[in-house]
């Protein structure tokens, strides 16, 4: 069971949109809900832009990347994740198969929702894994 676990949580990787792309990124989602600025849609290499994801424009605006709201922040964002199964579902299976990349735009790099949503995940399939 652990071993599984594991695999799933070395499955899903996070990088910046900005980053170059390189070959062990495996399927490249942008998770963020706004195109990120100055990358053109033809240049930017990814797989899948899943808008749908991300946190609610009203969420984003009120967490402004804000550290002391990151708690806040995870809770009100895996809140608004549970009506989202199809996604969650789709990028599971996703890190099942081979390495899922998630992308996001954001300079803050240890609270963003990249970052929150990987975490959702591997805790979602911790908890499937267990029942």
């Amino acid at each position: 069971m652990t071993i599984t676990i594991d695999r799933i949580s070395m499955s899903i990787k996070l990088k910046r949109v900005y980053d170059k792309q390189d070959e062990n990124d495996g399927f490249r989602i942008l998770i963020d809900r706004l195109w990120p600025r100055g990358l053109s849609k033809e240049k930017t290499e990814i797989d899948l832009w899943q808008m749908d994801i991300a946190p609610s424009d009203t969420l984003r605006k009120w967490f402004r990347h804000e550290p002391e709201k990151w708690k806040e922040f995870k809770r009100r964002y895996f809140k608004e994740l549970k009506d989202k199964e199809e996604f969650i579902s789709f990028i599971h299976d996703k890190a099942q198969k081979g390495i899922v990349t998630l992308l996001y735009g954001a300079k803050e790099e240890k609270f963003n929702n990249a970052v929150a949503l990987k975490e959702y995940i591997e805790t979602r399939m911790k908890l499937n894994n267990l029942s």
